[in-house]
């Protein structure tokens, strides 16, 4: 972490209005540094975004592909499972965020920081920021697996618009687990109630199979399952189709979580730390 940005003697700030956007913005750059340089002392945290996009390609594509198609056609499902895999990314991107925090609580990483002249939402984003680079990484990664197994866009400003919606709202989710990160006490509790939200809101989603399959009662829930909403917007962009409001229904679930839980975790992180 840069000597010059956050070791200056200072009492520790508590009012973030204190701190200009310019100090704000080198602080986050510091912190994200900070975050970076652990990844590259600690590689093997990268191996759920370098390995995650192309197993579950490879697994859904080729074991459970041709059942799901319904004609025994992977090619047929690639179109289908591959933008519905990167809102998948996102959500199990953003547990990272978590435990991380969590875990730096458990280290002491936090003390040091409460002695800063810091703003202390720049802590949450400086998090944020790294694992926003991650998520890239992996979604790159599931693409170039959808194109070599034969995944088509019909354009390429569509995909690059589905993977900034993918992004966005993996961003907002982020938030969520950062309260989780503050508010249980170990990163396995954290993992643990992660997985408990993860799996219903995953397969209980259009990302793998349409729900038209499904029973009458978890076609409801499927429907106001933001998940299923950000896999739909996320075809209609990549294969042409129509977009109907899906896309914005994403983007008022992502504002919505963002409004509601990053003030949380911001007044949960001041009062713990």
């Amino acid at each position: 972490m840069s000597a010059a940005v956050l070791t200056k003697p200072a009492l520790p700030v508590t009012d973030e209005g204190r701190i200009g956007l310019r100090a704000n913005l080198r602080h986050i750059g510091a912190l994200a540094r900070r975050n970076m340089l652990q990844i590259k002392k600690d590689p093997e945290s990268m191996f759920d975004v370098l390995i995650m996009p192309i197993i579950f390609t490879l697994l859904f594509v080729y074991v459970f592909g041709g059942a799901i198609s319904g004609n025994g056609n992977q090619d047929e499902y690639v179109n289908y499972l591959i933008p519905g895999l990167m809102a998948m990314m996102g959500m199990n991107i953003a547990m990272a965020v978590g435990t991380g925090v969590n875990d730096d609580f458990k280290k002491g990483v936090m003390d040091r920081f409460r002695s800063m002249p810091i703003a202390r939402s720049s802590v949450l984003i400086g998090k944020i920021v790294v694992e926003l680079g991650r998520m890239v990484v992996a979604v790159t990664i599931l693409l170039a697996m959808g194109f070599l197994v034969g995944f088509e866009a019909d354009s390429v400003p569509g995909l690059l618009a589905s993977v900034a919606l993918s992004l966005g709202f993996g961003v907002s989710l982020m938030w969520i687990f950062i309260l989780l990160g503050l508010s249980l006490s170990s990163p396995q509790a954290v993992q643990g109630m992660a997985m408990i939200v993860l799996m219903p809101l995953q397969f209980g989603s259009s990302i793998f199979a349409p729900t038209s399959t499904m029973p009458g009662w978890l076609q409801s829930f499927t429907d106001v399952n933001p998940l299923s909403n950000l896999a739909d917007a996320a075809r209609a962009l990549t294969q042409g189709g129509s977009v109907g409001n899906s896309v914005w229904i994403t983007l008022a679930w992502a504002v919505g979580i963002t409004v509601v839980t990053a003030p949380l975790a911001v007044a949960k992180f001041r009062k713990a730390a």
